[in-house]
């Protein structure tokens, strides 16, 4: 049950963001002044929620991605990747934007994070005891 409802949160999340990558390529400008105003606000509290959870405890590592029997030293991958998309990404070269119906091919055709396992290998969330929709600050909290 909990794979059925995690991949209606992803498909959910996948479809929010192509509705708004095709409205920044589509809409006319009026449209896109009242979008920002809506979801700009949104998208930069979830990447603040996001990054949160993956400050650096007093030892430097990342909570959320480190494991008992492995570390995983700040900047971890997510805080990588934000510096990557909302900081450097200004510079960096612009890939040829995708449509959404190529995004979501490309998403139906790359397998499923549990298909890719080998038989007999755990998890990330069987291994850490997470769950990957729970924040582990608020459990412990």
């Amino acid at each position: 049950m909990d794979q059925v409802l995690g991949q209606v949160l992803r498909n959910a999340v996948w479809e929010r963001l192509d509705m708004l990558s095709d409205l920044a390529t589509r809409a006319d400008a009026q449209s896109l002044v009242s979008v920002a105003r809506s979801e700009l606000p949104r998208l930069t509290e979830a990447w603040r929620s996001m990054l949160q959870a993956h400050d650096p405890d007093e030892r430097g590592d990342c909570p959320t991605c480190s494991t008992r029997w492995h570390r995983c030293k700040a900047p971890c991958s997510v805080w990588q990747v934000a510096h990557e998309h909302l900081v450097a990404g200004g510079l960096a070269p612009q890939q040829a934007a995708m449509s959404a119906d190529d995004r979501r091919a490309a998403r139906r055709t790359s397998p499923l994070p549990g298909q890719t396992r080998r038989a007999g290998q755990p998890s990330p969330a069987e291994t850490t005891g997470r769950h990957a929709l729970v924040n582990p600050r608020a459990v412990t909290a």
